[in-house]
């Protein structure tokens, strides 16, 4: 197995992704302030990497992901209220100096970015108390969707991209369909402890997976069935 050592990562500072990886590159959370590491995926002759810098930001990289359908395309969010979109070179040339498109200023820092697996061009960024599904051709919101969707709740996409499901700080995991409605179609309690919960739908089924704490912060595994939504099917 490679092993690509000489990595000077940053701290955690929040609780989006903080190494994300496409078909030609490695992006991780550099220790500079709104900048990430960039890192060919494939070594050069003897193995060797070299480790770049994308500043993407005035603030702290919040969260960060790769386009499904461009691996060249890098989608960075920030404290600074910004998402910002990158077109990455295709072999080892120098990273860019400037953002192809800037979306925002948001509502507050943007916590959380997530591609559409099924759908080219089109992005969910969450910040404050809202999650946006941005028309990257259009460079403009498809749909806003208010709510009690607080700092640091990721929004994941379902497989085939027709749902999402966001975990809120009042501890409730909702699931919404952009098509039908800005409001939640079903709403469930979490876990019980307001510290931060990650979500994985299993594959193209109807469950997911919800890891977070109890009320004594003990660490939880739940399975939900999204057409039973009534309360965890095993803990």
């Amino acid at each position: 197995q490679a092993w690509i050592g000489g990595i000077r990562a940053g701290s955690v500072t929040s609780c989006g992704n903080q190494v994300q990886a496409s078909c030609h590159w490695i992006a991780f959370s550099a220790e500079a302030v709104g900048v990430l590491g960039i890192v060919p995926l494939e070594g050069e002759d003897g193995g060797k990497r070299t480790v770049s810098q994308l500043c993407c930001h005035s603030d702290v990289v919040t969260d960060f992901d790769f386009s499904p359908f461009d691996q060249l395309l890098l989608a960075t969010g920030s404290a600074d209220e910004t998402v910002k979109l990158w077109r990455l070179p295709g072999s080892s040339q120098d990273v860019p100096s400037s953002a192809g498109l800037t979306l925002g200023p948001a509502e507050g820092p943007v916590d959380v970015l997530k591609f559409h697996p099924t759908a080219d061009g089109v992005l969910a960024s969450g910040a404050g108390k809202q999650v946006t599904l941005w028309d990257l051709g259009q460079q403009q919101p498809l749909a806003g969707r208010h709510g009690r969707v607080c700092s640091s709740c990721p929004c994941w996409w379902g497989m085939l991209g027709c749902t999402s499901r966001v975990v809120c700080k009042d501890k409730k995991l909702r699931i919404f369909d952009p098509r039908a409605s800005p409001a939640a179609s079903q709403s469930v309690p979490g876990h019980e402890h307001n510290k931060d919960s990650r979500l994985l739908w299993m594959g193209s089924s109807d469950c997911l997976i919800s890891v977070g704490f109890s009320q004594m912060r003990e660490r939880e595994v739940k399975l939900w069935d999204t057409r039973r939504l009534h309360g965890a099917m095993f803990t």
